[in-house]
């Protein structure tokens, strides 16, 4: 199961474990099964805290299943299914916490977490291609070690897909608490808590409302985020960051090719990085807070008002809100969102597997989806607006020369289409003819850019008919003190390394006004 290089970094990292740990194995002789048996029996090889045993009884009515626990613990991590590709992290720093080696989770959300006293059963539904499922495997995973109320079950798709097909479970991650759906999509540790705990809000706003007004207060923690944290920090000024999530929407790309300096990377493995940079200097991270107004003050502070009601303030404000995808906005699309209309090829293609589907847009991001989804599904449709497809043409020839693969131009998707529990074709109108086709489909992946998270903003600082904020070559925005940067901005590319340079414009433009003023 594992190679030899695999094996020694394994074993290094098993070194951690600072007490017995025991995996127990449900068979029931499944190809699946015995995949699953040898890849525990050669875990337990590489470390003799590690005991192996199996059992033919399935574990919560699944097999096949390991469990991990502490030696003389009941287990509370189970992965149904083989926890390989991007789950491998997850089983490693399974084994760590039972092994009590110390999570570098933020230790307010750990203690959070040790606190909650409701039984909690959560199980995740997965597909090991799926490069933000790992976030709630292991957030959920974490708090099952940390708290003896608490379950956590990873289920392989791919492994158990009746059960997908039972609970209609069309994008991934699903997850589900005490039988009952939670959540779609990717949450990580501090979404999850403020779930399931009842007084979050609450909490994090006493947490926040006595913070000192900051010198330079980032509003967004994407790459512009970031590189203005990092470069406001870098003066000495006392610097924070606000953000829904660490990492934006870079925490949902998959393969990286054009940064510079780096050959190759992916979105989590960057954001990662840009996490440890930050956190290397003197800046107050703030993460899972959502900004939903930003006021000027008459003493001159601009003030942020967070969802959960509490209010942090600045002298200066850099606002990085970055974007997220462009819905179709066409009749079905949201009656059928995560039922067959989708928005990430790599996470829920495997759930499409031998069946049609369709992507909208004929940009890079659409024609890369198309290559992707052909070597999974039965037959793509591209359907594009216009008479052009925008994506490089090395993608087109490829895309083109894929037998599965066809390609609509001058096409307006029109209606999403259903029978009620998930998508069973759309309508598109050929705007040359202006005839309207029906095509007969399991899924739709909308692939058709990007809308600037600015909505509260309007009242606040000039924007421009697509809602992206106006700003100078200082990073500034028409209101002075206010800066912005990156994705929400009107600036012509939307590329990570621009958003970074546009960060560090923003963080000594600020710097600049404050030295001035």
């Amino acid at each position: 199961m594992l190679d030899a290089n695999m094996k020694q970094q394994l074993g290094a990292y098993l070194d951690n474990l600072r007490n017995p740990i025991s995996l127990l194995v449900a068979v029931d002789g499944s190809p699946k099964s015995n995949e699953l048996e040898e890849l525990a029996r050669e875990i337990a090889e590489l470390n003799d805290k590690i005991s192996v045993s199996t059992t033919e009884d399935k574990i919560n009515g699944r097999a096949p299943v390991m469990a991990i626990a502490k030696e003389d613990n009941a287990p509370r991590v189970f992965f149904a299914g083989i926890p390989l590709g991007h789950e491998f992290t997850s089983l490693v720093l399974a084994l760590l916490q039972a092994g009590s080696h110390p999570s570098k989770e933020d230790q307010a959300l750990q203690d959070q977490a040790k606190a909650l006293t409701k039984e909690l059963n959560f199980e995740v539904y997965v597909s090991l291609s799926c490069h933000n499922c790992p976030d709630v495997v292991q957030s959920i995973n974490l708090m099952a070690a940390l708290n003896p109320n608490i379950t956590a079950t990873m289920i392989d798709g791919g492994v158990f897909q009746e059960e997908v097909t039972s609970k209609d479970i069309m994008a991934v991650p699903a997850l589900y608490l005490n039988g009952e759906p939670l959540a779609n999509g990717k949450q990580t540790l501090a979404d999850i808590i403020n779930l399931v705990d009842d007084d979050a809000d609450e909490k994090a706003a006493a947490a926040l409302k006595d913070k000192d007004p900051f010198d330079v207060l980032v509003v967004g923690g994407g790459p512009a985020g970031a590189s203005a944290a990092i470069y406001a920090a870098r003066k000495g000024i006392r610097t924070g960051v606000v953000a829904d999530r660490f990492g934006g929407q870079v925490a949902d790309t998959v393969g990286i090719e054009n940064f510079i300096s780096v050959p190759y990377t992916e979105g989590p493995k960057l954001v990662a990085h840009l996490e440890e940079h930050v956190k290397e200097y003197d800046v107050d991270v703030m993460k899972a807070q959502k900004a939903v107004g930003v006021r000027k003050t008459d003493s001159g502070l601009t003030e942020v008002e967070l969802s959960n009601g509490a209010v942090l303030s600045g002298k200066s404000v850099i606002l990085a809100t970055g974007a997220r995808w462009r819905e179709m906005n066409v009749p079905g699309e949201q009656e059928y969102r995560n039922k067959g209309v989708a928005y990430c090829p790599h996470c829920d293609g495997p759930l499409f597997k031998g069946k049609k589907v369709a992507v909208i847009g004929g940009g890079n991001s659409g024609i890369e989806a198309a290559i992707d989804l052909a070597g999974i599904v039965e037959h793509v449709t591209v359907l594009e607006f216009s008479d052009t497809l925008r994506a490089d043409a090395v993608l087109v020839k490829k895309a083109e020369s894929l037998p599965n693969v066809e390609i609509i131009k001058q096409a307006m998707t029109t209606e999403v289409l259903g029978d009620g529990q998930r998508v069973t074709g759309l309508q598109y109108k050929d705007r040359e003819t202006d005839e309207t086709h029906i095509v007969e489909l399991a899924g739709i992946f909308v692939q058709i850019g990007l809308v600037p998270n600015t909505e509260f903003l309007k009242d606040t600082v000039t924007l421009t008919e697509r809602g992206e904020v106006v700003i100078d070559d200082h990073g500034q925005t028409s209101i002075p003190g206010i800066f912005a940067a990156g994705d929400c901005t009107n600036v012509p590319y939307k590329q990570i390394i621009i958003s970074m340079g546009a960060g560090a414009t923003a963080a000594l433009g600020a710097f600049d006004h404050l030295i001035r003023n």
